[in-house]
């Protein structure tokens, strides 16, 4: 690593086969590009690129193949029908939020309107914890449903039985073993679990316990599918995969914000800059999420969950700008951090494998998107934690070659808590052992990447030559690509390359010059091309350059044009 700055790491370009003859002849049906791009995807049959094409669900989606879904249907009749005191219990992120707007509305519609609790993540941290379910004992609260979080908390729950409350549990997160002792636990991957979609999000699970509330109890004029628009938010905010049930619903749910009356969601969408008639998968992921995210990273996540249910123009209004307030308050904090994480790092060793920082000035809310962001930029793990007089809280991101959960399990004894995936992991540590902790995962790292060439890889779906395309093929290409929607995790966008391209008119753009838009020439043909976090090319491109792109449409002052949104650029290699 030579320095500092905050630029993408030089890609290894990874381009896809041609698509073999067998598979092109049993997708003949389907445009030729199409048939590249599904079989990309892993999808060689009609049958599944029929589904695919079609978005439609390739297994039952019964709700009440999901464990205990009667049992937790059951619950809440008779919960409504006591009129007992309810409490959803939600997580402070997009997920959580959008969970506890679904149940909210639908139990208001049920003539019992809940309290909602979200708790802090300064002061409380993730999931339940026993202070707050003395709380909510205190006000008479008879039956806790959760939402995305509450699989792992077995003395909460044991807690709640002590206080004589009721649990239901909805949470897409891996269980515990053994499982908090609720009522009734929806969660698809517990163990005896048939239902096939797996990978639902929080809100996913929160939609099918509507769903199978309302298949047994009808209610005139109700449907789960109204709450679609909150499900295809919190599905992309979570970046659960885009397959399979997932995908269908987030479709179905973007057809539904297209036409929205959800006042909230309105005038979000107007601060964010967004044409909700156009909306898409990306809009929701880079634009509504973070802002939805930002209430609980910065403050409370309250205002995320009041903006989404409010049906009052001026309340949506006033929680629209706070929200956009927020977002930009955590930009400017994680850019801080970015840049603070990268001195202190450097200031120890600047060739470690592992970059860590930590300071009781890093927003812990924020942490996490700052050791994202410095992943990428080097390629190397980042560890970045806030501390106080006693621990540090820190966040984890590693890339392919490192498990880092695996990592922290080798030094489980040094942690006061961890937990987390191949990718990303939260952790908690004594400050007396944190010297001790860095040093053992970095002598993992060094010793898991010995031998190898750290370089991330970019998956092309195919080589094009921009010089022959034609007018009449763009519109050819953009339908192809229309079918992949809704894109998104293991859907991922369709990414082209071209070589031997020109430039002209470049320059930068955006804040302190990160970005580069440009014009590209290949033989006589051009089109306008953005490069977001590129600016440092702007005085070193060559005379030719190969480019890693997706196609996209830009929309601005009510025109519409054609746009190579460039991900990798490299010098053209001669020969």
């Amino acid at each position: 690593m030579e320095n500092t700055s905050f630029q993408p790491t030089s890609k290894r370009w990874v381009v896809s086969p041609l698509i073999p003859q067998d598979v092109d002849s049993a997708l003949e049906e389907f445009p030729s590009l199409l048939r590249q791009l599904l079989y990309n995807r892993g999808i060689t049959d009609y049958k599944t690129a029929r589904a695919f094409v079609d978005c439609a669900p390739g297994e039952s989606t019964d709700p009440f193949l999901i464990k205990d879904m009667a049992s937790a249907v059951e619950i809440l009749r008779q919960a409504l029908a006591g009129k007992e005191l309810i409490a959803i219990y939600g997580d402070y992120d997009a997920d959580g939020v959008t969970s506890s707007a679904l149940l909210f509305e639908l139990l208001s519609r049920l003539g019992n309107p809940p309290r909602v609790y979200i708790p802090s993540r300064f002061d409380e941290g993730y999931g339940l914890n026993l202070d707050a379910i003395d709380q909510l004992a205190s006000e008479g609260i008879q039956l806790v449903i959760t939402v995305d979080c509450g699989v792992r908390s077995v003395k909460e729950v044991q807690r709640a039985n002590e206080l004589g409350m009721q649990t239901i549990i909805t949470d897409h997160h891996l269980p515990s073993d053994p499982l908090p002792p609720a009522q009734a636990v929806i969660n698809p991957r517990q163990d005896g679990d048939i239902y096939p979609e797996k990978h639902l999000a929080g809100v996913g699970l929160a939609y099918k316990l509507a769903q199978a509330y309302l298949q047994t109890y009808p209610q005139p004029g109700s449907a789960a599918d109204r709450w679609l628009d909150l499900v295809a938010i919190g599905t992309i905010a979570d970046l659960a995969p885009l397959i399979g049930e997932n995908r269908e619903l987030v479709k179905a749910g973007l057809n539904q914000i297209r036409r929205t009356e959800r006042q909230g969601l309105f005038s979000l969408a107007q601060v964010a800059g967004i044409n909700l008639d156009k909306i898409n998968a990306g809009n929701i992921g880079f634009n509504i999420g973070p802002r939805l995210n930002a209430a609980g990273r910065i403050d409370s996540a309250l205002s995320a969950f009041d903006l989404l249910v409010t049906k009052d123009i001026l309340t949506a209004g006033i929680l629209a700008q706070k929200l956009e307030a927020q977002n930009t308050q955590r930009q400017n904090i994680m850019n801080e951090i970015q840049a603070a994480a990268i001195a202190m790092s450097y200031a120890d060793e600047p060739d470690q494998p592992i970059i860590f920082a930590a300071s009781p000035e890093f927003n812990e809310g924020v942490i996490g998107l700052a050791a994202s962001r410095v992943t990428e930029a080097f390629y190397r793990p980042a560890i970045i934690g806030h501390q106080d007089e006693t621990h540090t809280v820190a966040s984890c991101r590693s890339i392919n070659e490192f498990n880092i959960t695996e990592a922290l399990d080798q030094c489980a004894e040094l942690l006061v808590r961890y937990g987390g995936h191949s990718a990303a992991a939260g952790l908690t540590v004594r400050n007396e052992n944190l010297t001790e902790l860095i040093a053992r995962l970095r002598a993992l790292a060094a010793e898991t990447f010995k031998g190898l060439a750290l370089t991330p890889e970019l998956f092309i779906d195919r080589e094009i030559q921009l010089d022959k395309l034609e007018g009449k093929h763009i519109p050819m290409i953009l339908d192809d690509l229309h079918y992949l929607e809704p894109t998104g995790r293991n859907n991922p966008e369709a990414i082209f390359c071209s070589r031997k391209c020109q430039t002209r008119n470049v320059r930068t753009v955006g804040a302190d010059g990160k970005h580069l838009k440009l014009r590209i020439l290949s033989g006589n043909r051009d089109f306008d091309a953005i490069a977001f976090r590129h600016g440092h090319w702007l005085d070193k491109l060559p005379k030719y350059i190969d480019i890693a792109y997706t196609f996209e449409l830009n929309e601005y002052m009510g025109q519409s044009s054609l746009q190579l949104n460039i991900k990798d650029i490299k010098p053209t290699q001669e020969g």
